[in-house]
């Protein structure tokens, strides 16, 4: 019988146990590094420790007493914590710090192949460190985002393997995801607060490139008053926003039409624009956007185009 291939296939899936480092050696996760170093163990000879993890780590210094408690939360991730949202791609949990604060804490899924290339030699930072420093831009913008507390990195002789970012929790417990089949009641104040929010946001020269239901956390106060945060701001856009960058960002969100086109004329009349044209600017962009979008998943509320 022929030898066993080492890697039975190297897209993703596991590999053969190495017999000289009974490790599961998986070609995308730990890129040709592993790889190498498996096949020359087998021949008996061992490469350095320029091969092993490091991780680093960024703390916001107001909670720089955590530090032992942070570092410690990737080996963490997969045993405890209190799942939040997670699959094959990013995982979400919450833990709670010494001092009894809930923290988020995000671990983002492992670049593959031309991005670990990318994000590892600079040419792109990586997801989580954008958002960590994303969020001090919006925070001092006054825009609402959950507040950054730590970034960590693991890399593998320089090549990124995985990253987390830490958050505080931010304590806001709706999504716009409930305006999906909302009664007019419902929608028709919310329309002209998130208006206003996103107008307040987009004067400040501040864009969500996916402004989707659910990155926009919201409440009601005691007085009635609508409070929004938004979260997941890795792809952000600062600069000034036009009538047309502006209206196509409302084209993700979630609801019946006519609470679409009534935000869209309130946003449209805090901003300076014309009401008619923006609507049509908006709509246009929502056609797009759900048109292709349903032609490759299930669309969870009932869709007017």
């Amino acid at each position: 019988m022929g030898k066993k291939p080492f890697i039975k296939n190297y897209r993703g899936y596991e590999a053969e146990t190495c017999g000289s480092c009974e490790k599961k050696c998986n070609f995308e996760d730990s890129f040709v590094w592993r790889y190498i170093q498996c096949k020359l163990l087998l021949k008996g000879i061992h490469i350095p420790d320029m091969l092993n993890m490091t991780r680093t780590i960024t703390i916001n210094p107001q909670w720089s007493s955590w530090h032992d408690f942070l570092i410690s939360l990737p080996e963490r991730m997969d045993s405890e914590g209190e799942y939040v949202y997670g699959g094959e791609r990013n995982l979400i949990k919450n833990f709670t710090a010494p001092d009894g604060t809930i923290v988020v804490v995000k671990r983002y899924h492992r670049p593959r192949f031309v991005n670990k290339l990318v994000y590892s030699w600079g040419i792109r930072q990586p997801k989580g460190e954008r958002a960590f420093r994303f969020a001090a831009l919006l925070n001092g913008r006054h825009v609402e985002t959950p507040t950054p507390v730590a970034y960590i990195e693991d890399r593998q002789c320089t090549i990124l393997h995985e990253s987390y970012l830490i958050t505080l929790r931010c304590p806001y417990p709706h999504l716009m995801y409930e305006m999906g089949e909302a009664a007019p009641a419902v929608y028709r104040p919310m329309a002209k607060a998130l208006a206003a929010f996103t107008a307040k946001m987009h004067d400040a020269q501040i864009l969500h490139r996916d402004y989707s239901p659910g990155n926009i956390l919201w409440q009601q106060d005691a007085d009635g008053h609508y409070q929004f945060a938004i979260v997941d701001i890795n792809r952000m856009y600062f600069g000034p926003v036009s009538m047309t960058l502006g209206c196509s960002n409302f084209a993700r969100l979630w609801g019946p039409k006519v609470f679409i086109i009534l935000t869209v004329k309130e946003y449209a009349k805090l901003r300076g624009f014309d009401p008619d044209e923006s609507v049509n600017i908006a709509l246009k962009a929502r056609r797009r956007f759900w048109t292709h979008f349903q032609k490759r998943h299930k669309v969870k509320f009932p869709l007017e185009l």
